[in-house]
C-alpha cells in the first residue's frame, strides 16, 4: 500500500529483456538504506518487489512480468528515463495523500499539459471506463502521484498541479500524447462493485 506522495525521482539505469518479462535496475534512490529484498516500491504508480540491491550504485532491481507490461507503461521505459518512486507505507507513517494500491487500472494519454500563473494543469484521457468510478474532487493517481480530480468531462479528467508537485515529480515533464499509469480511487472501485448487482436491469 502507498499514499501517492512521491519520495524521489529515480532513473532507469538498466533494462534487461528476459523470456518472462523484464529486469529493471532503478538508480538515484535516496531511501536505499531502508530497503531489503522483498520490499515493495512504487515505480510510477506500479507496485513492484525489490529483488536485489546495489548500494554502490544507489540502485535496486525489480522483475516485471508480462501481465504488468501489458497493463502499464513500463514496456515503454528506456535507460535514462525518469521514474517517480515511493516506498511502501509503514504502520505509523503519515497518510499525506490517499490509499494507493499500486495496482494500475490502465494507461491514460495526456490530452493537454500547461503551466499557467502559479499552477500546472493536466488533462488525461482515461482508459477503459475508468471515468465511471471517478468523481470530481475525488482522489486519483497519475504515475504514482496522488491528485484531486478538478473536472471530469466524459473520459477526460482535469487535474490542477501545485508547483512543488510539478517540479518534484515527473508530471512537469509530461507533454500531449504521453502515456501515463492511472489508478482510480480504491473506494470508488469498491462502491461500484458493491452496487453492480443492483444496477443491472432484471430480465423478464
Amino acid at each position: 500500500m502507498f499514499t501517492g506522495i512521491v519520495q524521489a525521482v529515480g532513473e532507469v539505469a538498466d533494462r534487461e529483456q528476459r523470456a518472462d518479462g523484464l529486469r529493471l535496475t532503478i538508480a538515484r534512490v535516496p531511501f536505499l538504506d531502508g530497503l531489503e529484498p522483498g520490499d515493495s516500491v512504487s515505480l510510477a504508480g506500479v507496485c513492484t518487489t525489490v529483488v536485489d540491491i546495489h548500494p554502490r550504485d544507489e540502485a535496486f532491481g525489480v522483475d516485471v512480468v508480462e501481465a504488468t507490461l501489458a497493463r502499464t507503461t513500463i514496456g515503454d521505459w528506456r535507460v535514462g528515463d525518469a521514474v517517480n518512486l515511493e516506498p511502501a507505507l509503514r504502520a505509523g507513517d503519515p497518510l499525506g495523500g490517499h490509499f494507493v494500491q499500486g495496482h494500475v487500472d490502465g494507461v491514460g494519454t495526456v490530452a493537454a499539459a500547461s503551466w499557467e500563473g502559479s499552477s500546472g494543469s493536466l488533462e488525461i484521457t482515461l482508459p477503459g471506463g475508468i471515468e465511471t468510478v471517478t468523481v470530481p474532487q475525488g482522489s486519483f493517481a497519475i504515475d504514482g502521484v496522488s491528485l484531486t480530480v478538478n473536472r471530469l468531462a466524459g473520459a477526460i479528467a482535469r487535474f490542477a498541479i501545485i508547483p512543488y508537485t510539478w517540479t518534484h515529480t515527473t508530471l512537469g515533464r509530461l507533454t500531449p500524447g504521453a502515456r501515463v499509469n492511472v489508478e482510480a480511487d480504491l473506494i470508488g472501485k469498491y462502491v461500484a462493485r458493491a452496487v453492480l448487482p443492483y444496477s443491472t436491469p432484471a430480465e423478464g
